[in-house]
């Protein structure tokens, strides 16, 4: 179940997208917001708070909290998480997969502690080029306790969009990520995959994927060619 202050921020931009508030219009009060959701004020405030971080509400403290023109879409900017599938298909390009390998294994010590493993628990590794327009474009390496997915992704056929897979099969629905950028030595066995023009550069994501518990379930090595996708940050100050 989605937290409440989640919830109220889906509602408040749904009321955006469908015109029912409007750039510059003031939103009620936390306390008429409070009344409305049967939340307490500090709901409503996290959600306002999300709202604002992403660039569709203005806050005046003192005055009020107001809807502002959305910020222009990037493609493959990093404060959205997107899924591989859906970066290759926001790019406009013909998704495929050729699947590597997945096996069930005893995780390592820093997969361990990332994923708060229990002492003795299995994790499964789901390897795979994604690929685009038929050329390889990412490697996936991703790792995920046996507890939370159970073995029968072993046996399955291609899963196509892994959080959707999750969502649907396993009832965990990705929130947020924590996201670490690496530059590959091109000596990388995962690197060397992708690397099949003279111009080919990579970039590698290590990820840190939690549920809307925060609990971390997916860890992920996914390293993109980036003469394909070119990854941005919006920074303010």
């Amino acid at each position: 179940m989605k937290p409440l202050y989640i919830s109220i921020k889906e509602k408040i931009e749904k009321d955006i997208q469908e015109g029912v508030l409007e750039s510059g219009d003031r939103l009620p009060s936390e306390v008429v917001l409070a009344t409305e959701f049967k939340v307490s004020r500090e709901t409503v405030r996290s959600a306002i708070r999300l709202l604002e971080e992403e660039g569709k509400v203005y806050v005046r403290h003192g005055v009020g909290t107001f809807v502002v023109n959305p910020l222009p879409k990037t493609p493959n900017s990093l404060e959205k998480l997107m899924s591989v599938t859906s970066m290759i298909k926001y790019a406009g390009l013909e998704d495929g997969e050729k699947r590597e390998s997945i096996k069930v294994l005893k995780p390592t010590v820093e997969w361990q502690d990332l994923l708060q493993l229990k002492e003795g628990e299995e994790v499964i590794i789901h390897e795979r080029i994604r690929t685009a327009n038929e050329e390889p474009v990412v490697f996936s390496q991703n790792i995920l306790a046996v507890s939370l997915v159970n073995k029968k992704m072993i046996n399955q056929g291609s899963i196509g969009s892994l959080f959707n897979y999750l969502k649907k099969e396993c009832k965990i629905d990705i929130s947020r990520a924590t996201t670490e950028i690496v530059v590959p030595l091109h000596t990388d066995r995962n690197c060397q995959k992708l690397l099949i023009h003279p111009e080919t550069t990579v970039l590698l994501l290590k990820q840190l994927h939690y549920d809307y518990q925060n609990r971390p379930v997916l860890y992920s090595l996914d390293y993109f060619r980036n003469d394909v996708f070119k990854f941005t940050v919006n920074r303010t100050r």
